[in-house]
């Protein structure tokens, strides 16, 4: 099978360009070719290192996630949080657009990055990064988060092992991350000139952060397309399989 490939451009008002070409094992979900040659300090395991990272094992001089940012750093530590931008996000059959700032823009490259980073705290939300949906509202996030881990119940309890249907695992995931945001947020203080990226950071955390707080929200408000699946003729369905 072909790499995944993903393009993410950025157009800004002065003329500036940056394009992003990401390429994605088909098998791991991780990012192929994206390791930075001499990585700079800030990335090293140790550097504002995440309070839960040495209870997972991760045995590397560097830390995977921090690794999978060098290159924004780089190409956006100039570039401030509120500055327009036109980004395009190409992927096989699909170009999304928007005219939206910067903190924004890069917000949806980091989500995506750091979920094929690598990192095992961020390694349950590949099956979100195989099928990108790039600036996603707290709604859709919401949609697709929660049907990606009842999904990944479905097949834990056909390998015969436990299943958790009241999403308690999704929280302890989100909680994680949040931990790992924050962590990596200490990190682009020190790596940035400007706060585009920083705050990038913060967009994507703000989510994170109130996710057990609006889970139950926003899984009632999602009800109501479901009604077909409480009717009778469901049951009825059912009943004839």
């Amino acid at each position: 099978m072909d790499t995944i490939e993903i393009r993410y451009i950025f157009k800004f008002s002065d003329g500036r360009r940056e394009q992003i070409d990401l390429r994605l094992d088909p098998h791991t979900l991780d990012v192929v070719n994206r390791s930075p040659e001499n990585p700079p300090e800030w990335v090293g395991i140790d550097y504002c290192r995440c309070p839960h990272c040495a209870d997972a094992g991760l045995v590397t001089p560097y830390c995977p996630v921090a690794l999978s940012l060098v290159d924004v750093v780089k190409r956006f530590g100039n570039v401030t949080s509120h500055e327009p931008v036109d980004l395009q996000v190409v992927s096989a059959g699909r170009t999304i657009s928007q005219h939206t700032v910067a903190q924004k823009a890069i917000s949806s490259l980091l989500g995506l990055l750091i979920s094929t980073s690598g990192c095992p705290f961020t390694d349950f939300f590949k099956p979100m990064a195989r099928f990108h949906l790039p600036l996603s509202s707290e709604e859709e996030t919401v949609f697709r988060a929660s049907g990606m881990y009842l999904l990944a119940q479905y097949f834990r309890k056909r390998e015969g092992q436990s299943e958790d249907r009241e999403l308690r695992g999704l929280a302890r995931i989100y909680d994680d991350l949040h931990r790992l945001n924050v962590s990596i947020a200490r990190r682009l203080r020190h790596a940035t000139k400007e706060d585009s990226s920083l705050n990038a950071m913060t967009v994507l955390d703000i989510f994170t952060h109130t996710f057990q707080c609006v889970i139950e929200e926003e899984l009632a408000e999602l009800r109501q397309p479901f009604a077909p699946y409480f009717s009778g003729s469901y049951q009825k369905l059912l009943d004839d399989l």
